[in-house]
């Protein structure tokens, strides 16, 4: 089964997704910035099917780590969480599933389990 990786520094979100899709029965990974992520995917090799990540983050933006994720992960399916709407611009050519927060547990599975089987 592949792995979901959610990167978020708010650790109550992290631990509240994480729960979500382990109910769903999901794999899951987390990680709170966007170089343990980055870490982690070099690391994991195939086993990760799915990034999940905040758009703000310490330091880095969830930007910032989808582009470098396109550098040797360019077909890797991202959905990108966030509170802020117009910051879809921001992921224009980057091939990124965007839903604004906050998204109810039931179509939370439902997007993860269509993006991690794509």
């Amino acid at each position: 089964m592949l792995e979901v990786l959610i990167v978020d520094d708010d650790p109550s979100q992290l631990h509240i997704r994480a729960a979500v899709l382990r109910s769903a029965g999901l794999a899951v990974q987390v990680a709170a910035t966007v170089d343990s992520a980055l870490a982690f995917l070099r690391a994991a090799g195939d086993k990760v099917g799915l990034v999940i990540t905040d758009h703000l983050l310490p330091e880095r933006s969830g930007t910032d780590l989808v582009r470098e994720m396109r550098l040797t992960l360019p077909l890797m399916p991202v959905l990108v969480l966030s509170g802020m709407p117009g910051i879809e611009d921001e992921y224009e050519g980057l091939n990124v599933s965007f839903r604004l927060k906050p998204l109810n547990p039931d179509e939370f599975i439902r997007i993860a389990r269509q993006l991690v089987s794509e």
